[in-house]
């Protein structure tokens, strides 16, 4: 299709048509002076994909790709300097005749190379500066939003439920859904026997939610940070046709998270290439919007709804040669439909590393046989896209930024969620449900527990294992050398890569060589995504009975380093320490503390009473606040006494000042 050559035709009978646009309603705008062609109902995210843009820029020389979690905020190009208005590319929908600059810096270049960016695949963003991806409306002052008893936070399945339960026993109700059309993501995993299918239940709810006076709905409406009785959000709307942001908080004495779950990113060297995308994201581009990248896709995966993808692709005319699956003998109804349409399976291999094609755009992908303790590289596959799942976790950011806990499951291989805080309570996927039955009636049953009523039993009603294989950890790739591209722990903004070998002259066994340097994530100061921490336990950077702590402590610094000071015009500040905190050191309090030498601390850096521990359940306090150069810790102790922060790779000595007061 002229102008947009990463949109499905409509030529053939699939269901990737693209059921959020409207194909006889075609629209353009500019984004960073380059004309992007699209349709009514596009996001501007999914017009510049379909236009040909599927990079952001350069990191450290590598190219990453464009996606819904990896994409730079937008401003009108009349309000370029007024950052605070800025808004999401995945969240705002495409309006005709608008002028959009991307917020974030760009790569340097002569005039030439500037004229250029305006035909190429990528957005040239320098995304070395550690503002590249920032979300400016984090830090804006937040106004009062709709009065509301019950704050349901996604508009899938479980959402959709609890807020009608909640309704029919006279509760007002806010549902907020971060994309701009409610109905989650259940229509990726296809239908049980017995079930309604997903668009019938979604319809069906929809249509009840539209009716009930009782329910506002605020849809491309991400809920950013929480505590107790408030959600904080940020909600792009239309208004007279134009999009425009705002910052509410909703006070409500319950809040329900029904934020699904995220899937989880392989680890292999090139997971992040342009190409490289994730199952459910490929699901809902071409699902929502008919956009697909290239006519082959190899499909990698430990898990089994990929294979359901791969066979709608080949309805809509790509060419999909191989599935690669890290499971050694996977079972599955959509396996045996796979096999029907032709498509090759291979059991037990994974994509040991991926690479860009030497000639133009494409992939090229090495797979490796890997089962029972025997490995061996097979032949590499060039292929357009390569489509992968690494499983399944769930969304609890907003979870452990309230103070709520989790637990590794060694067997899911996945964080799960433990106590939270009064007032607060999970539903669907993100509660570790599975089967859209028990996430239906996870709903209501998170509306009885927050009512103290009676409750009824939910069961996931699961195929058995002999017949549908449960999904397997993320597979892990080969470890990045020096030359190889980075691995990436997760597909978001983060960026945090898994450390590259160092190859040595000197052999191994030789009492002088060099000894691989350890690698930790339970002692670093930087914010991690949930994801990550997933990852870091499958790579041994995080203990798993750490693995909690560290996310309740790591994922909650998203919203103290977003500004979260001030939740509300009267709400007043966080307490010290913030309410995840509460407990987790005996008899501590917030206390000014000064490194011994002169550097700054990191906020979230623990705390150790001595240079040697390394175990984050034996800190003995964390780095909570940076306030005019002085670090403020939560920690029990005197004045004068020494501790000691760990940092990446060394510890450094500290001494408690005086007792902080506000």
């Amino acid at each position: 299709m002229k102008g947009q050559p990463n949109r499905l035709g409509t030529g053939r009978q699939h269901h990737f048509h693209g059921s959020a646009i409207d194909r006889s309603k075609p629209l353009h705008f500019r984004l960073d002076g380059r004309v992007i062609s699209g349709f009514a109902g596009d996001t501007v995210l999914s017009a510049a994909l379909a236009s040909g843009i599927d990079a952001v820029g350069r990191r450290d020389g590598a190219l990453l790709a464009l996606s819904s979690r990896h994409a730079p905020s937008i401003s009108f190009a009349a309000l370029a300097g007024d950052h605070q208005r800025a808004l999401p590319m995945e969240r705002t929908l495409a309006t005709d005749g608008a002028d959009y600059l991307t917020t974030a810096r760009k790569t340097k270049g002569n005039p030439v190379t500037r004229l250029l960016r305006r035909y190429g695949r990528s957005l040239a963003i320098d995304i070395d500066r550690p503002d590249a991806l920032a979300r400016p409306w984090l830090g804006t002052p937040a106004a009062p939003g709709p009065e509301a008893d019950l704050v349901v936070v996604g508009g899938g399945v479980a959402g959709l439920s609890a807020a009608l339960a909640a309704a029919k026993r006279g509760l007002r109700v806010v549902l907020a859904e971060a994309s701009p059309l409610l109905g989650g993501k259940s229509r990726l995993f296809g239908t049980q026997e017995g079930e309604e299918t997903p668009d019938q239940a979604i319809a069906r709810l929809s249509a009840a939610v539209a009716k009930s006076d009782a329910i506002t709905v605020l849809t491309s409406a991400e809920a950013f940070a929480l505590r107790p009785g408030v959600v904080r959000l940020h909600q792009v709307e239309m208004l007279d046709g134009t999009p425009g942001g705002r910052v509410i908080d909703i006070r409500a004495r319950h809040i329900i998270l029904a934020t699904g779950a995220l899937e989880r990113l392989p680890l292999f060297p090139g997971n992040r290439l342009p190409g490289v995308v994730g199952t459910l994201e490929a699901f809902e581009l071409a699902q929502l919007h008919g956009v697909w990248p290239g006519a082959s896709a190899l499909v990698a995966t430990s898990s089994s709804p990929a294979y359901r993808l791969a066979m709608l692709a080949t309805d809509a005319g790509i060419t999909v040669p191989r599935i690669v699956d890290s499971r050694p003998r996977p079972q599955s109804r959509f396996i045996e439909f796979s096999k029907a349409y032709g498509i090759t399976l291979a059991a037990g291999t994974l994509v040991a590393s991926a690479s860009s094609a030497p000639k133009g755009n494409g992939l090229v992908a090495m797979p490796r046989l890997s089962m029972e303790g025997f490995s061996r590289p097979e032949p590499e596959l060039p292929v357009d896209r390569l489509v992968v799942s690494g499983g399944w976790q769930p969304d609890l950011t907003l979870w452990h930024m309230a103070g709520g806990e989790s637990a590794w499951n060694g067997s899911s291989a996945r964080l799960e969620p433990h106590n939270g805080p009064d007032g607060i309570v999970l539903a669907g996927s993100a509660a570790g449900w599975f089967s859209r039955s028990a996430c239906l009636a996870s709903g209501s049953d998170a509306v009885d527990v927050l009512l103290g009523r009676q409750r009824r039993l939910v069961e996931d009603r699961l195929i058995d294992p002999i017949y549908e294989t449960p999904d397997a950890p993320a597979p892990i790739g080969d470890e990045p050398d020096e030359a190889a591209q980075p691995v990436f722990l997760d597909g978001g903004w983060r960026h945090i890569e898994r450390p590259r070998k160092v190859e040595s002259r000197w052999p191994g066994w030789l009492p002088f060589a060099p000894k691989p340097a350890g690698w930790s994530l339970a002692d670093t100061p930087q914010p991690l995504d949930i994801a990550d921490i997933a990852a870091g336990v499958q790579l041994g950077a995080i203990p798993a009975a750490s693995a909690g702590i560290v996310a309740q402590e790591r994922v909650a610094m998203v919203a103290v380093e977003s500004g979260e000071d001030d939740i509300g015009p009267s709400a007043g500040p966080l307490p010290l320490p913030p309410a995840y905190l509460a407990g987790r050191y005996e008899g501590a309090l917030p206390w000014l503390v000064a490194p011994n030498d002169k550097r700054l601390l990191d906020v979230g850096a623990l705390i150790h009473a001595n240079a040697d521990e390394t175990n984050p359940l034996k800190a003995i306090g964390v780095v909570l606040r940076i306030v005019d150069g002085k670090a403020i810790a939560l920690i029990a102790g005197r004045a004068g006494q020494a501790a000691w922060v760990r940092e990446p790779g060394r510890a450094v000595s500290i001494r408690l000042v005086e007792p902080y007061r506000q």
